[in-house]
């Protein structure tokens, strides 16, 4: 007769059945799966983030977490997830917000990163970003209070330190990054939020205005009223194109003449801001010319 099998033995936590651990392993599934509504929310550095890691080509700001230097940027070689530059080009702790292996928890993959980036030896390269609950929260790694200055670059040269020796490989994939790089510049305006011009070319620059309102609806009923009264515009030969809605909050963009400086719109966003401001405020029902406006902008509405 052949013997029974004997059921390998199951490394379960303390105090817990089989059946209590499965329960639990499941629920950290299910967290893990669950999406932030507001990833970077409750730090001063929200818009910036977002910027980043939707918006900008080629950046990168400087924080300080848990005492240490770190570069966020947009991008690093092999859409890589962090990395330590080696002792003999300076060491520099780098991590990436656009990553080719992510979870769908922006703040958590960030919070993962920069973990991971402060423990990591020079040399070490992290592919993956994707968080898997190790990490803390955000807020405890980087000041909720600061709000860092980024440094826009024309191209991707900055991915690697004057006089180190590049493979001809890289060296190739970056020229090829370099292409795809469109001129951006942030607009200083003394405005909420973030505001970047981009010219992606094809006749057309644009103006992407990352608000930070806790209340999306409400910033939605607000350039419907200034819609209403013609007055969603920032200046002579502009118009509104619509509105992305990512991370929980809402970017209005409008199509610009790429000839005219980022920096003229300044003024142009100081007064509409000043409108806008005042119709967050209002409370009243939209009439049926504002409710047109917001159908229009919400057809026209898209979420990354």
């Amino acid at each position: 007769m052949a013997k029974k099998k004997r059921k390998k033995q199951e490394d379960l936590p303390e105090g817990m059945s089989r059946r209590q651990a499965k329960m639990a392993a499941r629920a950290k599934e299910r967290e893990a799966l669950q999406k932030d509504p507001r990833p970077f929310g409750g730090l001063a550095a929200e818009a910036e983030l977002i910027a980043l890691q939707e918006f900008v080509p080629s950046a990168s700001a400087k924080f300080q977490v848990n005492g240490e230097d770190v570069t966020v940027a947009t991008v690093l070689p092999g859409a890589a997830a962090a990395m330590v530059r080696e002792e003999a080009q300076g060491g520099e702790r780098l991590v990436a917000l656009q990553v080719g292996a992510h979870s769908q928890n922006p703040g958590r993959d960030l919070a993962y990163a920069l973990s991971w980036v402060l423990e990591a030896e020079p040399g070490e390269t992290l592919q993956s970003t994707a968080a898997d609950g190790s990490q803390p929260e955000l807020k405890a790694l980087i000041d909720a209070t600061f709000t860092p200055e980024i440094t826009v670059h024309n191209d991707f040269n900055w991915w690697f330190a004057e006089g180190e020796d590049v493979p001809a490989q890289l060296r190739q994939a970056m020229n090829q990054a370099n292409g795809a790089v469109w001129p951006s510049a942030e607009v200083s305006a003394g405005v909420p939020g973030a505001v970047w011009w981009v010219n992606p070319g094809g006749g057309k620059a644009h103006i992407r205005w990352i608000r930070t309102e806790d209340n999306e609806s409400q910033v939605l009923n607000a350039l419907a009223r200034i819609a209403a009264k013609g007055e969603l515009v920032l200046g002579e030969g502009t118009k509104f194109a619509g509105a992305f809605r990512t991370h929980g909050v809402v970017v209005p963009v409008w199509d610009l003449d790429p000839e005219v400086a980022p920096e003229s719109y300044a003024e142009a966003l100081k007064d509409l801001n000043v409108k806008l401001e005042a119709e967050l405020a209002n409370d009243a029902q939209l009439t049926a010319a504002e409710r047109k406006q917001l159908d229009n902008i919400k057809s026209r509405q898209v979420t990354i």
